[in-house]
């Protein structure tokens, strides 16, 4: 049977009442130039959403392939994240991040980790780094800090019209619980960027985010570093029925969600087919949902931030 593959133009409705296209490009782990030419490729595709972070050291790159694209800024919703050492300073972080990027502004600037990295340990003045301790684990500070203080500091950053809309990432629902009912918070984020895959499908944070209007939005969608999840015997069984390429499949059952997904790559036509979504019929949506109960639930992202525990 052969379906019929279309572009996805789909945008969502942020708390702001702004639009988010909903399939955008990641940027995370692309290297040397691949950044620049990634971003240049999915802007020729199509594509008018693009996500990067400063950790990624690639920010001046996408900015460049804006740029270049001939792409209207305002046509373009780009994602940027503050950084661990810099939860005390965001409105600097955010400057340098625009700086950097050679943009007035970003439309969503995230919280990349609910931890805060104590700044007493970066070496050599690299304040985009991750500052280790003498055994080698990360410098995590909790006494003197936390995300709570962080979110008050953002918030005040969308009136300065340098971001539009303000959000995190990777928090659970207890941290997403404990920002709500903090006694300074005044905005709801816009968005909660996690890993989610048929692997790690977080029905429960889903929900949850829902609920409190805190739209989705799903990194590593493939399984993260070469994307395991096409080879999912699954994956392939409905890829072959359909007639489509197994990424097709996957995008196609994170955009039947209803959220955000973020696929990434640097090959061209890699960049391209993930834009190409189907609707995938009653049958093959809950066999992609079995996935996890069958195979058990496997995160691939997940860093030390002890003592803190970023998943609790």
């Amino acid at each position: 049977m052969s379906t019929t593959l279309h572009d996805s133009t789909k945008t969502l409705s942020l708390n702001t009442g702004a639009q988010i296209p909903q399939v955008g490009l990641g940027t995370w782990q692309s290297k040397d130039n691949d950044a620049y030419k990634s971003v240049l490729a999915a802007l020729k595709a199509g594509y008018k959403h693009i996500d990067t972070a400063a950790i990624y050291r690639n920010e001046d790159q996408v900015g460049q392939a804006i740029k270049d694209s001939g792409v209207p800024r305002e046509e373009i919703f780009v994602t940027t994240k503050l950084w661990s050492t810099q939860h005390h300073e965001p409105a600097k972080a955010l400057d340098e991040s625009l700086q950097r990027l050679g943009l007035d502004y970003v439309d969503l600037y995230l919280i990349h980790w609910p931890a805060r990295l104590d700044t007493n340990y970066i070496k050599d003045g690299d304040i985009l780094s991750v500052p280790t301790k003498a055994d080698g684990s990360r410098a995590v500070d909790v006494t003197n800090w936390n995300f709570i203080k962080t979110w008050e500091l953002m918030q005040e950053l969308p009136k300065t019209g340098k971001t539009k809309a303000i959000g995190v990432s990777n928090f659970s629902i207890n941290n997403l619980k404990d920002l709500l009912a903090s006694p300074g918070n005044k905005l709801t984020p816009a968005a909660n960027q996690v890993e989610i895959h048929p692997l790690l499908p977080q029905n429960e944070l889903i929900n949850f985010c829902k609920s409190k209007k805190i739209m989705i939005e799903a990194y590593s969608p493939l399984g993260s570093t070469d994307a395991p999840l096409l080879k999912e015997p699954t994956i392939l069984k409905i890829a072959k029925k359909n007639n489509v390429q197994p990424g097709h499949v996957v995008i196609s059952w994170h955009a039947q969600r209803g959220y955000v997904v973020l696929p990434k790559s640097v090959n061209p036509d890699r960049i391209e087919t993930n834009r190409k979504i189907f609707t995938l019929s009653n049958e093959d949506f809950e066999a992609i949902n079995n996935i996890s109960k069958e195979k058990g639930e496997k995160r691939v992202v997940n860093p030390n931030w002890s003592p803190f525990e970023a998943f609790k």
